[in-house]
């Protein structure tokens, strides 16, 4: 059971004084079995804004910050989270998925099809079926195919034979640019996941949130991401419910993964979002610094 903290600043520097639009801030985790969030602070420069929070579509936590006509050359936004993790265990136990769903393929139950249809579909064009070709190299053809196994050896796959790039630019490469590339940021690699799962009948969604694991940041082979934001996915499996892998670094069941929120798409899970009105000129740069520390509950807890 870890304690986390997490400090995640994000600050815009602008060259004369701007007004803000609205920003849309995704960065309070909800409280489950396997997170108990213990307290949320959120610091925001200017201070004067008006600050509304409300639930989107997926139930994910969602704060707006309005400053009307007030302008000022900096913005700057720090959320702190302090809470408890209860990861999930290495792997996830054969008996946790329902019997009908052991093996591909299989599936969803008529009374849950509804709910899952639009994670069932496929998002991005895929013309020359490079997404579907690759996908279908995890199906044992003439044999039987462990679901567990088809989904560990995919997210496994993209980590040895995708190289990890990060990038500060916004959006997420479509899947095929990908492939193409052979090389991602977190998100692109979270993305691809989904639309090969996508195309192999799987509903499957976008996470976004942290990851941490201390014992292996000064190991041989560190986990990539952690400190950062991250992204991964998930996949619904009947009787285990939502699994979540993590294809950058072939992550099984959401050990060491903080979820912030999940969606359907990448677009509706960004961190914070929003603009300024000025000109063109005026934008001098963001910058994004993320602290994650683990420790016994008393030793984070002492302030």
């Amino acid at each position: 059971m870890p304690r986390v903290r997490v400090v995640h600043a994000t600050e815009y520097r602008y060259a004369q004084p701007v007004r803000f639009t609205t920003h849309r801030l995704m960065l309070r985790p909800r409280d489950s079995h396997d997170l108990r969030l213990l307290d949320a602070t959120l610091g925001v420069t200017p201070p004067d804004a008006a600050v509304r929070w409300a639930h989107d579509v997926f139930g994910n936590s969602v704060c707006y910050l309005d400053w009307g006509d007030a302008r000022g050359d900096r913005l700057r936004i720090v959320s702190e989270l302090d809470l408890e993790h209860f990861p999930a265990i290495a792997a996830l136990p054969r008996e946790a998925i329902d019997p009908v769903a052991e093996s591909y393929p299989f599936s969803y139950a008529a009374e849950e099809f509804p709910d899952l249809s639009r994670l069932l579909e496929r998002h991005h064009a895929d013309p020359d079926r490079l997404v579907d070709r690759w996908a279908r190299r995890f199906v044992r053809h003439g044999e039987t195919t462990r679901t567990m196994d088809l989904l560990s050896a995919m997210t496994q796959a993209i980590k040895d034979e995708f190289r990890y790039q990060a990038r500060d630019a916004e959006g997420t490469n479509p899947p095929v640019r990908t492939l193409e590339l052979g090389s991602g940021a977190c998100r692109d690699f979270a993305l691809l996941m989904m639309e090969a799962v996508r195309s192999l009948g799987f509903a499957a969604r976008f996470v976004s949130g942290y990851l941490y694991d201390e014992a292996l940041v000064d190991s041989a082979a560190p986990m990539v991401g952690g400190g950062y934001t991250h992204a991964w996915c998930a996949v619904y499996l009947p009787g285990a419910g939502w699994v979540e892998f993590d294809p950058t670094n072939g992550l099984v069941a959401g050990r060491n993964l903080i979820r912030v929120c999940a969606a359907r798409t990448p677009e509706q899970a960004v961190p914070v979002a929003g603009g300024f009105i000025g000109r063109p000129g005026d934008f001098l740069g963001l910058e994004v610094n993320v602290a994650v520390t683990v420790g016994r509950p008393a030793a984070i807890g002492a302030r």
